[in-house]
């Protein structure tokens, strides 16, 4: 059962639960196998995963130009295999709410001339996607650019101000450059509507750090990215088991993880079979974070909406949090 239909922060897009869908292994053979090592991710899989989402009440999905990149799909692979399922949600006029598209822009160090390196990649971005506007596009990473937080922020204006994007948001953002973001927007009288980072039982950084009290006083939502941290809280996985591919986020010694997984199988249990991955779902929608999971198909898809329609207690979350690994950042992000 999704619940109640909420604005992503204060003043973003209406999503029709606290819970996505991660497009990043759509078109990805390095990390997730695409082409290579995971022969049963297809083109249909992903057709049954993005179906299996919106009927189980979810309807945002999250890509990016980069996602998908290289020699099985290049550049904009995943934005390219979302807008066949569009097209094909349309055509078979699936009930249910309207899919809520956000996709992401990289500054990187060769586009420096903004805006319209970023008016220009937004471009591209509904071109692929065969949309009149995304509905939330953010800024990929600071980290690569020699522009500054104000500049990147008057480009995510100009984004707006061009009608092809209806809200704007960061990734990777630092409570210092969410706030800088947001005053800059502010001026234009543009919102904020989101960061979304790394955040999950084994990077709980966000919530200790004070990003997220700082995104919740801004009003500003909090997208959850590797919030299984890749595959190692669905209990699939041990020291002898690992997930194949390069999964850097979460990436802890296996003696670290156990115990956690072994406390969300316990907790499962508790609130009529939960799996340990909608348990780990679940500890972040009470962190107030929205979620993003990937999946490859619509069983996964599906088990992931199972992370919905009941909460853990106050107690449940206290438990997990004393379990829980502050964890450290990677390269390319500041928050």
């Amino acid at each position: 059962m999704a619940e109640e239909s909420f604005r992503l922060g204060s003043a973003g897009p209406t999503i029709r639960s606290p819970l996505g869908m991660g497009l990043w292994s759509w078109g990805d053979a390095m990390t997730w196998g695409y082409g290579s090592y995971d022969p049963a991710l297809t083109s249909a899989t992903m057709k049954g995963a993005y179906s299996a989402c919106l009927a189980g009440g979810c309807n945002l999905f999250d890509t990016a130009e980069s996602y998908g990149g290289g020699l099985w799909g290049g550049w904009g692979a995943s934005e390219r295999f979302l807008a066949a399922c569009l097209k094909d949600s349309e055509q078979e006029a699936q009930p249910g709410p309207a899919p809520v598209i956000v996709s992401k822009y990289i500054p990187l160090p060769w586009r420096i001339r903004e805006p319209r390196s970023t008016l220009n990649a937004l471009q591209a971005t509904v071109k692929r996607l065969d949309v009149d506007a995304v509905d939330l596009y953010l800024i990929h990473s600071p980290a690569a650019t020699f522009n500054s937080i104000k500049t990147l922020a008057c480009s995510l204006a100009a984004a707006v101000e061009s009608t092809q994007a209806r809200h704007v948001g960061v990734s990777n953002y630092s409570a210092q450059e969410v706030r800088e973001t947001h005053r800059v927007l502010a001026e234009r009288g543009i919102p904020l509507a989101a960061n979304q980072v790394e955040f999950s039982l084994l990077h709980a950084l966000p919530d200790r750090g004070g990003l997220l009290d700082t995104c919740n006083e801004l009003g500003v939502g909090l997208m959850a990215y590797s919030p299984l941290a890749m595959g190692r809280l669905t209990g699939k996985y041990s020291a002898t088991n690992k997930p194949r591919g390069a999964r850097r986020f979460g990436d802890v010694p296996y003696d670290q993880i156990q115990p956690l997984v072994d406390l969300l199988t316990s907790l499962g249990q508790v609130h009529g079979g939960k799996t340990p991955a909608q348990v780990s779902l679940n500890w972040l929608i009470c962190k107030g974070a929205v979620p993003i999971p990937g999946a490859k198909n619509a069983a996964q898809a599906k088990a992931n909406t199972g992370a919905l329609g009941w909460r853990l207690s106050s107690g449940d979350v206290e438990e997990l949090d004393g379990l829980a690994l502050e964890g450290r950042l990677n390269f390319g992000q500041h928050g």
